[in-house]
């Protein structure tokens, strides 16, 4: 956990951050689709389950075997339950009671969850003035960008709530995934592992609460949300998010959130044929600016 990191990110780690933002940007369009015929941890449970096997398809074909250390499987479960059981479960429900747009304005809120607890738990990751204006800059254009008229009848507060919580789970398995580069573990193990441990997690209480999946029921539509939201926006997703956090650390990682807005709204835009506004860019001017004062490298350089 002492292992440092860079606080000022690569073009390299940038490039994977935008990349990571796009994927799980799809993710809310995914999860908007599955929830019309699925419930929620169903949904969060096929989520894991899936990409699980797909990660461990990837990890077999490039010769990586599972960990065997009881010490590993621990944090690895631990990291499953704090980056996807509570927050995927949480998520999903409240998709299904508050609009996606909303949803994803609430899991903006993550970076400035972040730059609090890690602050306050990581030595080299505390936070600065510059860094939390930044944040503070990058939420407004969110917030802009999105629209605050997605904030009126916006339903219910207890899904905003559980959005909010989830974003503190994020926050703390940000900093907690930190125990991974000590470890030396391979970014697609880390990935694998993980989602691995929430699915086992995750199964029991589904069945459980939800009782056995009807295959039969949901149309080839939702399938094609939950094999996408599986492959993409998890096992493909998960593996820069390991690489982002192995090399620039919890802060840098989570302000992927910032970014995820902007990806939906330009997706939007190239493959549904919605329309930018002028609120888009200068939403998407201010989410530029925050990042750049988190990144702090241009701020430095002016000064």
């Amino acid at each position: 956990m002492t292992d440092s990191i860079n606080i000022s990110m690569a073009t390299r780690d940038w490039v994977m951050l935008i990349i990571l933002s796009l994927l799980w940007g799809g993710s809310f369009f995914f999860v908007g689709i599955a929830v019309a015929d699925l419930p929620p941890l169903t949904i969060v449970t096929l989520r894991v389950g899936l990409a699980a096997i797909t990660l461990w398809c990837i990890a077999f074909a490039m010769g990586l075997r599972p960990p065997t250390s009881p010490g590993i499987w621990g944090a690895l479960f631990g990291m499953g339950i704090l980056n996807n059981v509570i927050p995927f479960a949480l998520i999903v429900w409240g998709q299904t009671q508050i609009a996606s747009g909303l949803a994803s304005i609430l899991n903006a809120a993550t970076p400035i969850f972040t730059v609090i607890v890690a602050g306050i738990l990581l030595p080299d990751e505390r936070a600065t003035p510059l860094k939390v204006a930044g944040v503070a800059i990058g939420f407004i254009g969110v917030v802009i960008m999105i629209g605050l008229p997605t904030l009126q009848g916006s339903g219910s507060l207890l899904a905003q709530i559980a959005i909010l919580i989830a974003t503190i789970s994020y926050a703390f398995a940000g900093v907690y995934g930190r125990r991974f580069k000590a470890m030396e573990i391979n970014p697609i193990l880390t990935a694998a592992g993980q989602v691995t441990a929430s699915a086992i997690v995750l199964l029991p209480i589904t069945l459980l609460a939800e009782g056995p999946l009807d295959i039969a029921g949901p149309g080839p539509g939702t399938w094609g949300a939950i094999i996408g939201l599986a492959i993409f926006s998890t096992a493909i997703a998960y593996v820069l998010y390991f690489k982002i956090l192995e090399s620039s650390g919890a802060t840098n990682l989570l302000l992927v959130t910032l970014l995820v807005p902007i990806s939906a709204i330009l997706l939007g835009a190239l493959f549904l044929n919605e329309s930018l506004e002028t609120e888009h860019f200068v939403g998407m001017l201010l989410i530029a600016l925050g990042l750049s004062a988190i990144d702090g490298r241009l701020w430095k350089r002016r000064r």
